[in-house]
């Protein structure tokens, strides 16, 4: 391992990897039940459900590895989250159109995911998409990992933590900043829950509670801080389930199948590439949505990597990260196999940012996460019972650190600052990693033609700005 992973040049050890995998691993845990359920509209159980689910931890562990071997880096891939939620409108349309099974219009989406992932390696092995990082501005670059932090504490504060209730008549997803933290008096909040609300206040001191044990243990050099808090708010969310609502937090355990559904993925996405119904949108609405998907993927994937790496100090004072280009082909080698296995686009995790503050600093943090992923085919039900209240600790604690990459930046230049705090607010606002980039792509390159300086701006940062005002504003 030290000879493959240069641990001691890097300056970790294998307990430290294997800390910081688990952690990586135990953030975005979520997304093995997750993703089945968004992209089959919550058919659990169905043969695409399962299907779906093996796809997810096989393309997870294979992209993740690549990453490991290729580009010896900490971080792990899994399907992105908002691009799987856009994949599954774009296959609604697709069976509306061509008037199908939802199932028979999976498989045609599925040509996109492929498409995309090969356009990804060839672009990425021609250095191209090397070129669109160095063409980020420096300003931006440096933001991005700031901007990172914000979504993750808005994913940890908000949309990590939903509880279903039903109250008054009508039920709805509940959370907790936009619900417990904003709600007018805690007696209004507990009528319009009903019985749901002590759930609720359950969520938010597990929450509370393993933020705060994740601080005190960092304070006291505790290496292995994130997943100890984690650990610590899983097991106080389990004694309050269990003494407070009469839950026994272990019950799902007992019907659940370890037997993974191959026959399944085989028989309904595995290699189910659905090419003629895929083109029977309409040639120009094809090309639209693969391009759609190029350009969200390939931003969400750059600024989770230039961030992440700013936070590990892996970054030169130019703000570029060693062995890109393999961090990028490994992300598009994920992607591939996602298409061929079953799934929507792999991509580099922001979750991987928890690991790196756990100290992961190789390829080998990469690889335990990845073997976690492999071996949820047989325990996933284990992992689904870590509370989402406890990821949330994790995840705010490790975005208000990487907050500190603002002071790196130069807050006289209003020419930098400016598109950088539009992309702090796009970000966490939109959920989008790309988006966010682009906004402030458009931004900087306005701010710089419409004050005389236009000959600052690379010919590549023009391009960039084109593409995402098409993206924004082009209706198609």
């Amino acid at each position: 391992m030290e000879k493959y992973f240069k641990l001691k040049e890097n300056g970790t050890t294998v307990r430290t990897e294997v800390l910081a995998g688990l952690t990586t691993f135990m953030t975005m845990a979520y997304i093995i039940a997750l993703n089945p359920n968004l992209l089959t509209n919550f058919d659990v159980g169905s043969p695409l459900w399962n299907g779906v689910f093996l796809a997810t931890c096989l393309a997870s562990a294979i992209g993740t590895a690549c990453m490991a071997f290729l580009a010896n880096k900490p971080f792990v891939m899994a399907p992105g989250m908002g691009l799987n939620s856009f994949f599954a409108v774009v296959v609604a349309n697709i069976a509306v159109i061509n008037n199908v099974e939802y199932t028979n219009a999976f498989q045609a989406g599925l040509c996109i995911i492929l498409i995309e992932g090969v356009i990804f390696m060839v672009l990425s092995m021609f250095n191209v998409r090397d070129k669109i990082v160095d063409s980020i501005p420096l300003g931006i670059r440096l933001g991005i990992g700031p901007a990172i932090g914000l979504m993750l504490m808005n994913i940890g504060f908000g949309s990590n933590v939903g509880i279903y209730a039903e109250g008054n008549g009508y039920s709805a997803p509940f959370y907790v900043m936009r619900d417990f933290f904003g709600s007018m008096t805690p007696k209004l909040l507990r009528d319009n829950m009903g019985g749901e609300y002590m759930q609720m206040v359950i969520t938010v001191v597990t929450m509370l509670v393993g933020l705060i044990a994740i601080i005190i243990l960092s304070k006291k050099g505790v290496r292995a801080a994130v997943l100890l808090g984690m650990l610590m708010a899983s097991v106080l969310y389990w004694i309050c389930d269990a003494a407070v609502l009469g839950h026994n937090p272990f019950e799902s355990l007992k019907s659940a199948s370890f037997v993974p559904p191959f026959a399944d993925m085989a028989s309904v996405t595995l290699f189910k590439f659905d090419f003629k119904g895929f083109f029977n949108m309409g040639f120009f609405t094809a090309i639209t949505i693969i391009i759609s998907f190029c350009i969200i993927d390939m931003f969400d994937t750059i600024g989770t990597l230039v961030g992440t790496a700013s936070r590990a100090g892996m970054v030169d004072k130019e703000g570029n990260m060693p062995n890109m280009k393999e961090a990028l082909l490994s992300d598009a080698i994920g992607t591939v196999t996602g298409a061929c296995t079953g799934t929507s686009t792999v991509t580099t995790f922001v979750e991987s940012a928890s690991g790196v503050e756990a100290g992961g600093r190789t390829g080998l943090t990469a690889i335990v996460a990845g073997i976690m992923f492999l071996a949820c085919i047989f325990i996933a039900p284990i992992a689904a019972i870590i509370p989402a209240a406890a990821t949330s600790a994790a995840l705010i604690y490790v975005g208000a650190l990487m907050l500190q990459g603002l002071g790196k930046l130069d807050f006289g230049n209003i020419d930098e600052i400016v598109p950088v705090f539009i992309m702090l607010l796009a970000m966490p606002v939109s959920g989008s990693i790309g988006h966010g980039i682009g906004l402030a792509m458009i931004m900087y390159t306005c701010i710089k033609v419409f004050s005389g300086k236009a000959k600052e701006v690379s010919v590549l940062t023009y391009v960039i700005s084109l593409l995402f005002l098409v993206k924004f504003f082009v209706i198609v």
